[in-house]
């Protein structure tokens, strides 16, 4: 069967050998990399006993993928503070959270992509993605520092830690009013231009 509802399956055999029933041919994990990218659905079965194996076949592609191009997605911190949920309270709610953090990082990606087609076309600065990539990593920072903020309101026992004095506080809010001067002048910037 080439297809079970709808998704193309993959037989991983013993030999650890990869079977596309969609295609009738042996793939690589490589290939299944190129598959997702091309945002096609497919689930990895082992081929003996017919379980779903797709999560530690994508892990494995994570794996192979951070080691053989040295561009790390997955920081030692962010991957520190996942193991750290395993076997915890908050373990069922990750997943939920990370998956919901792509999905709008990926809508956030697009519609800056398409801002920056439209305001600059095929101009060097449109070209060049380093201002608006900047742009991403600080919602991407400050995703995070939600995201920390809260697991701590989930489990306010754990990793009990002495409560901060209020001036970190004022620096917070100070930083935040600077990057929103830097924001509205790069918007002031990106206006004159067009």
């Amino acid at each position: 069967m080439a297809r079970n509802d709808g998704q193309i399956v993959i037989k991983k055999y013993a030999n650890r050998r990869l079977y596309n029933t969609g295609t009738s041919t042996y793939v690589t994990l490589d290939d299944l990399a190129v598959m997702v990218k091309k945002g096609e659905d497919f689930t990895v079965q082992d081929a003996k006993s017919g379980d779903d194996i797709t999560h530690s076949v994508l892990t494995q592609i994570i794996f192979e993928q951070e080691s053989k191009t040295g561009n790390t997605l997955l920081p030692i911190s962010f991957l520190r503070q996942l193991i750290s949920y395993y076997g915890d309270q908050m373990q069922m709610v990750v997943p939920s959270y990370l998956e919901h953090s792509m999905q709008a990082f990926t809508e956030q990606q697009t519609q800056m992509r398409e801002q920056i087609n439209k305001t600059f076309g095929d101009t060097p600065l449109g070209k060049n993605l380093q201002v608006p990539m900047q742009l991403v990593e600080e919602t991407v920072r400050r995703n995070t520092e939600m995201f920390q903020q809260a697991m701590k309101m989930f489990s306010p026992f754990a990793n009990a830690a002495p409560q901060q004095p209020k001036e970190p506080r004022k620096a917070e809010a100070k930083d935040l009013d600077e990057l929103k001067e830097q924001l509205r002048a790069l918007q002031t910037k990106l206006d004159n231009l067009s």
